[in-house]
């Protein structure tokens, strides 16, 4: 009996050394903190089926969505230490760590799809070293639809925004309220909607898709479309996790994300011009900004880049040199 158990478990390795692939089979994980269903992890879960197939099964990429598997802030650390080999990050989020990572989130310095791929490329090689030197490796990046101005009143120019009680949801919101003379208020997205409908707030700054999602045309009348500026967010790999691969599994990760990265610029936009045209039809005014209106905004941009300069030191003057060539 003993020896017929030996037989079998001989001719289960047998087997399992003749099929070759359950052996050599490598899995990675895929950390993000959006919904499944948001077009960003949507672009993800294809990027992992295309290197899926590609690669004939060796490398199986499981998505995480929804922060499933690590909180925002907590994804780059966790590819970084080899938790998870994958992870999706709004680059932006990491400005205090190293002022670069922030630079697409300077209001008007990069103010529509074509400027912020510009400004992709001028950030990307920066972005690469210091994601190498800490041991990882920039596959793509997508941007999230532009940022507009939601106002109860018509703005022709900055001063018609003095004393508006502006929500502030963050350092450059803020910022951005101090300068055209409104009033900041900090509330937070669960409360925007009473804020709103008790004139707590009067203005805020944020993207169509989002003016979609927390109904503001419910509260207010005007969307100006001054695609203030264009955040994105950076899919990584660990820099081990990526080297261990064979060249064909590294060539396949490398062409599935130049595909993802050009397919997400492409959904982008269609969501934007889906969500200006939501707005529309629920009785918001969609407006282009005036000449005289974009001119303020773009010297209340410059002060924020002088400030952001300041703090950014050599490799800030090296992006922006690049990003204005």
């Amino acid at each position: 009996m003993q020896r017929r158990h030996f037989s079998l478990a001989s001719l289960t390795l047998a087997l399992s050394l003749a099929g070759g692939s359950a052996l050599a089979q490598t899995k990675w994980d895929l950390a993000a903190a959006y919904p499944a269903t948001n077009f960003h992890s949507e672009n993800m879960a294809q990027f992992a089926a295309e290197v899926d197939q590609a690669t004939g099964g060796k490398l199986k990429i499981t998505l995480h969505a929804n922060a499933s598997l690590f909180k925002a802030p907590e994804i780059k650390r966790a590819v970084q230490g080899g938790q998870a080999q994958m992870g999706e990050i709004l680059l932006a989020n990491f400005q205090n760590e190293w002022q670069i990572y922030g630079a697409d989130g300077l209001p008007f310095l990069a103010d529509s799809y074509a400027q912020s791929v510009k400004l992709y490329q001028a950030q990307k090689p920066l972005l690469e070293k210091k994601l190498a030197e800490q041991g990882m490796q920039l596959l793509y990046a997508v941007p999230w639809p532009p940022q507009g101005i939601y106002t109860k009143k018509p703005i022709n120019s900055v001063a018609d925004l003095k004393g508006v009680k502006w929500r502030a949801y963050s350092p450059a919101t803020g910022r951005i309220a101090e300068l055209v003379g409104a009033q900041p208020v900090t509330v937070q997205a669960a409360e925007l909607s009473q804020a709103l409908a008790t004139g707590v707030v009067e203005a805020t700054m944020t993207s169509g898709a989002t003016g979609v999602d927390s109904k503001l045309f419910e509260h207010l009348k005007y969307y100006y479309d001054t695609q203030a500026w264009l955040p994105k967010n950076a899919v990584i790999v660990n820099k081990k996790a990526f080297d261990a691969l064979d060249k064909s599994a590294q060539d396949a990760v490398l062409k599935a994300a130049a595909a993802a990265e050009a397919r997400g610029l492409a959904a982008s936009q269609r969501i934007n011009t889906e969500t200006l045209a939501k707005l529309q039809a629920n009785g918001m005014q969609v407006v282009t900004p005036s000449p005289a209106l974009k001119a303020e905004l773009k010297k209340i941009g410059d002060t924020m880049l002088k400030e952001w300069l300041e703090k950014a030191g050599a490799d800030g003057t090296t992006l922006v040199n690049a990003y204005s060539k």
